[in-house]
């Protein structure tokens, strides 16, 4: 008979019981994300999410959020104030429980919050066990009640600190370093958050102070959603001045849509939000708006002519292109697809934004006859554009599927397995044969490409396919592009952009970014896009030289050499990768174990469509702002 260790016994014994928070200690991934900046940014949002309830139900207009210099931060609201009182049940205080009892709050019954934005109770308790320290302050009642906690664990009982006049609440916590990587938080990004939260509640005042930095921005906008678009507009040329905006509710569910056609050809820019809470993913409200949207155009080029009897119907990416949309619905009982709240499931939400845009936005189209041209003209344009782009796609897969049809600039690797596999697409074509010599051909490919590839930001599908430098990188890739695109096919996992260290080699580069955010972003998003970083300097003393990749690491590296060999140090700067020998490429920028290269992520599309936008499009007024405002950072300029 074997022997049975003990280590591989299982029985009652080893079934564990997490009691309290102590699960959310456990396991904080379940409850806030991943424990990084993202996991502290959700932290911040989920204590205000609570105080933008109270907005909501019309008890508070002010928030205040501060980052204090120890890396604590503040959320108070003006608004009733968390109840104080003992709850009989569990003979305790209301707001003891709120803050030390998971799914405790005002959100599961009557009398508490109709429509709420922290939807599952979680949230205070939630950062009250991630927490090194918390304490919060309730203005109630002529007095204001305190409770401190650590770790989630009360240190004393609610008792009153002062008197006051005012309600209200105030919580102040530090996130715990024993569970979190690095404490810090991007003010930008939660700026952008409050900046929306603004817009969805009108009436609505956010006070957001940093003061690592000594940082203010108040954010209020009377105008709501409309007001909305026309922000996320303001760099683009609108087709009707006036955004469309619509406010009904429907089976106790609020809908409000504002809408802005613009002339770009990009995809649809639509946010939706469901009790304020920013559904990336959609879901269906923005099921239902697309479905009714598409409807409402095809019903009216229709009976106005545009469309005639034996054309078909617009499609769903015809009407959306150059459109900015804000949709948000507030609802008694939202259904999300996981805690971090993504995407919307309720299907009453669907009918009741179907139905808004049915009738609302088809009366708009009749009102406005002139917007109601232009519109619907940029739609037909946009399905002309998107047949004429599926032929070029058509072409360019066929080639793909033949066996001559890869690119005969490409210098392709030997290995088959791309998990294995590199292309470095190179500028010009001095560099391409430097680098196609120093490459490990077994798993490096070369695809080098002539100048300027055509700014994608300004050039419809179909004439972009045209253009051969693109079709050489489509077909090298071999995924398709647009609608066809496919990522299982990706011939390469590590896409490596490698251009010279000066002005054209970063033009270039954002190009070939602009093109791949544009086009292929599931690129960007699985981590496949990576852009290398060439040395900027060769410094040589005697037998030794040395690269370095900055002035900064140029000055440094000099500063440390005794005086005689600074002396004799040879400097030289590298304006192209056709500078170097094939041997040292491949040391400084190719050898995968000394090479630096950057891997490109999206952390906020919003923020990098924004800026795509402003650097590659028609306006030249945002751009010129840009490049005064960071034109003192400029470190490396060719004149």
């Amino acid at each position: 008979m074997a022997t049975v260790s003990t280590r591989d016994t299982y029985g009652a014994d080893q079934i564990t019981v997490l009691e309290g928070l102590e699960a959310v200690r456990k396991r904080p991934g379940m409850y806030i994300g991943p424990t990084d900046i993202n996991g502290l940014h959700h932290m911040v949002r989920e204590l205000v999410d609570n105080s933008i309830d109270e907005a909501l139900a019309g008890y508070a207009d002010t928030i205040t959020v501060i980052i204090h210099q120890d890396l604590s931060v503040t959320v108070a609201d003006n608004g009733r104030g968390i109840p104080v009182g003992i709850n009989k049940k569990h003979n305790k205080s209301a707001l003891e429980l709120a803050a030390t009892v998971l799914h405790a709050g005002g959100k599961f019954g009557d009398g508490g919050y109709k429509v709420s934005a922290g939807l599952h109770g979680v949230g205070l308790s939630v950062v009250n066990a991630l927490s090194e320290w918390m304490y919060i302050e309730v203005s109630q009642q002529g007095k204001v009640w305190r409770q401190d906690y650590k770790h989630g664990v009360p240190q004393n009982e609610v008792h009153p600190i002062a008197s006051s006049d005012k309600t209200g609440t105030l919580v102040r916590f530090l996130p715990d370093v024993s569970i979190f990587k690095e404490i810090d938080y991007n003010y930008k990004v939660l700026a952008q958050r409050f900046r929306e939260m603004c817009y969805l509640t009108k009436g609505l005042r956010i006070r957001f102070i940093d003061e690592r930095d000594d940082l203010e921005t108040s954010f209020y906008f009377e105008g709501g959603i409309k007001s909305f678009v026309r922000y996320l507009n303001r760099d683009k040329d609108v087709l009707h001045k006036e955004p469309f905006y619509v406010e009904r509710t429907i089976e106790q569910v609020q809908v409000e849509v504002a809408l802005q056609y613009t002339d770009s050809y990009d995809r649809d820019a639509v946010y939706a939000f469901a009790n304020n809470i920013n559904n990336t993913d959609g879901g269906a409200h923005l099921t239902g708006f697309r479905t009714a949207l598409t409807r409402v155009i095809n019903n009216y080029a229709r009976a106005k002519g545009f469309l005639k009897e034996k054309e078909e119907n617009l499609s769903g990416d015809d009407v959306r292109e150059g459109l900015t949309a804000v949709i948000s619905v507030k609802l008694i009982d939202p259904q999300f697809s996981s805690q971090t709240k993504e995407k919307l499931v309720n299907p009453e939400a669907r009918a009741a934004v179907e139905t808004t845009i049915n009738d609302a936005f088809a009366a708009y189209l009749e009102e406005n006859p002139g917007d109601a041209k232009r519109i619907v003209e940029k739609t037909i344009f946009a399905a002309r554009a998107r047949k004429a782009a599926q032929q070029a796609r058509e072409t360019v897969r066929k080639s793909a599927l033949e066996g001559f049809s890869l690119p005969g600039k490409l210098a392709d690797c030997s290995d088959n397995n791309p998990a294995r596999c590199e292309l470095y697409i190179v500028e010009g074509d001095s560099a391409g044969g430097s680098a196609k010599q120093g490459r490990d051909r077994r798993f490096q490919a070369i695809l080098p490409l002539r100048g300027k590839i055509l700014n994608v930001e300004r050039a419809r599908l179909d004439k972009m396919l045209s253009n051969n430098e693109v079709r050489a990188l489509i077909t090298a890739l071999g995924v398709g592009v647009g609608e066809a695109l496919d990522m299982s096919k990706l011939r390469y996992h590590r896409v490596i952009i490698m251009t010279d260290a000066d002005t054209d080699g970063a033009h270039i580069r954002t190009l070939l970014l602009t093109f791949f955010y544009r086009n292929m972003r599931e690129l960007i998003t699985n981590g496949h896009l990576y852009i290398a970083q060439p040395p900027l300097y060769r410094i040589a003393h005697g037998k030794t030289e040395k690269y370095v990749f900055s002035d900064r690491g140029r000055d440094e590296y000099l500063a440390s050499l005794p005086p005689e060999e600074r002396k004799k140090a040879v400097v030289q700067r590298y304006k192209g990768l056709g500078e170097m020998n094939p041997e040292q490429l491949w040391a400084t920028t190719m050898n995968p174990v000394d090479r630096i290269i950057l891997q490109v992520t999206l952390e906020d599309a919003q923020q990098a469509d924004e800026t795509f936008t402003m650097l590659m499009g028609d306006h030249v007024p945002p751009r010129k702002r840009f490049i005064q405002t960071h034109a003192l950072e400029v470190r490396n300029l060719d004149v």
